[in-house]
């Protein structure tokens, strides 16, 4: 894993400050100040890339205060105190509670530098040991989860596996029915804020006058009706992972309040004007084109683009075809599970249906009929046997496949042969001909 760690800095000393963060930067060691432990802790969250380097007495929280809190947060992360010199017995207990090293007053930058580099050293080694660890995890845990073996399903659960444990924002686009929540419960669980909560709101579920309420929260009396304190969807994703469905819905006005916080990292409740610090990763789901919102001005664009750190496109089941008798058995297993009955066997009749419907309704849709195959109901209107009793043959099943597989190509081509007969792997002549033996348009 590669990332810049940087140095974040507490100290109401604004000279010594100055001083320590001049000192790092002659050895390109990248480095941020803040004055007190109420900003260090609204800028370190579960996915800090750094360590810190704090004074013990600071105003409001002192430094011993801040290393509780911090090592809640994350048990790892390296924590240097500066003492002054009656801080030392101080110093040596806040070390056997946790603190990485500590540094006394007066110090030279020589000193600063030795520990500061050998902090970062630890939490880069550690932070790299802990990612592959939960890479590999996910990877073999992701196949158990998003099951197919379509190459667009294999690609996604490596981009997954790849971004899961950043942190970074996540856009999942996808027809309804696509698995956008599985997915996003997924990049949630492989990383390291899968202990915090998993917070999914829809977006287009919720009438205007309740969805700032629902979002940021409230104090009590804010408005007619509120008669308590309510916290918000945002404030009880922090440390973990917020899921906003349906984002193209969010109105407009609540789109820049969003966009604030995701800048500022802090919000306000209603009613209130005390910021509150948050941290949480977003990840938004969409089945519209957020970009293309944004141009005709039904979307912020500044929104789009804070979000749009990592773009995961799912695709439809009508292009993933291979898996959908995968897909089907697995439902199949776990309705007869639920329902406390033996599993059906899947003649050849009814995989063929299968693979010639078009599923509108996505993987969705494919559960619910594989919950009506496991009780015994048709999976289709006039599905299984043919009206005249003829069970189709295994060349019959084929050409089913075989023309939805080519005419989904088509479409996705918009009809263009040179391309299609690439992506298929096969001749243009071979393709022209199966399109005039299927009469496709």
């Amino acid at each position: 894993m590669t990332e810049t760690l940087s140095v974040l800095i507490v100290e109401d000393d604004p000279h010594v400050l100055l001083g320590c963060q001049q000192a790092l930067q002659l050895e390109d060691i990248a480095s941020i100040g803040v004055g007190s432990a109420e900003e260090a802790l609204a800028r370190v969250g579960a996915d800090f890339p750094g360590i810190v380097v704090s004074d013990i007495r600071l105003p409001g929280k002192d430094g011993l205060t801040l290393l509780g809190e911090l090592k809640q947060r994350d048990p790892s992360l390296p924590v240097v105190l500066i003492t002054g010199h009656g801080d030392i017995g101080m110093a040596v207990g806040a070390m056997r509670d946790g603190a990485y090293d500590f540094i006394e007053k007066p110090f030279s930058p020589e000193r600063l530098v030795e520990v500061v580099r050998r902090a970062l050293e630890q939490r880069s080694l550690a932070r790299e040991v802990s990612a592959l660890r939960r890479q590999l995890t996910g990877r073999q845990a992701l196949e158990q989860r998003l099951i197919g073996r379509s190459p667009a399903i294999q690609q996604l659960r490596e981009l997954i596996a790849n971004v899961a444990d950043t942190g970074a924002n996540v856009i999942i686009e996808g027809e309804t029915g696509t698995g956008k929540e599985l997915v996003a419960r997924c990049l949630h669980d492989f990383s390291r804020r899968h202990s915090k909560q998993f917070v999914a709101l829809n977006c287009g579920g919720l009438p205007e006058s309740l969805f700032e309420s629902e979002i940021f929260g409230h104090e009590a009396h804010a408005f007619t009706g509120a008669s308590k304190r309510r916290i918000g969807k945002i404030e009880h994703a922090d440390g973990g992972s917020l899921f906003l469905d349906e984002i193209e819905s969010m109105p407009l006005a609540l789109q820049i309040k969003l966009l604030r916080v995701l800048q500022e990292h802090s919000l306000e409740r209603l009613g209130s004007n005390q910021p509150i610090a948050v941290d949480c990763r977003v990840i938004a789901a969409t089945k519209a084109d957020l970009n293309e919102l944004g141009k005709r001005g039904e979307f912020r664009s500044d929104l789009y683009y804070r979000l749009n750190v990592v773009t995961l496109e799912l695709p439809p089941l009508r292009d993933r075809r291979e898996d959908i008798l995968l897909l089907f058995e697995h439902f199949l297993q776990l309705a007869a599970l639920r329902f406390d009955r033996a599993s059906p066997v899947l003649d050849r009749s009814t995989s063929a249906a299968l693979l010639a419907h078009d599923w509108p309704g996505n993987v969705r849709e494919l559960r619910n009929v594989a919950e009506r195959f496991a009780l015994g109901l048709p999976v289709f209107k006039g599905s299984g046997a043919a009206p005249d009793g003829h069970e189709p043959s295994f060349a019959e099943a084929v050409e089913v496949f075989e023309r939805n597989l080519l005419g989904t190509t088509l479409e996705r081509h918009a009809g263009n042969l040179s391309q299609a007969a690439q992506a298929l792997g096969m001749a243009k002549t071979t393709l022209f001909d199966k399109v005039k033996k299927y009469g496709l348009q």
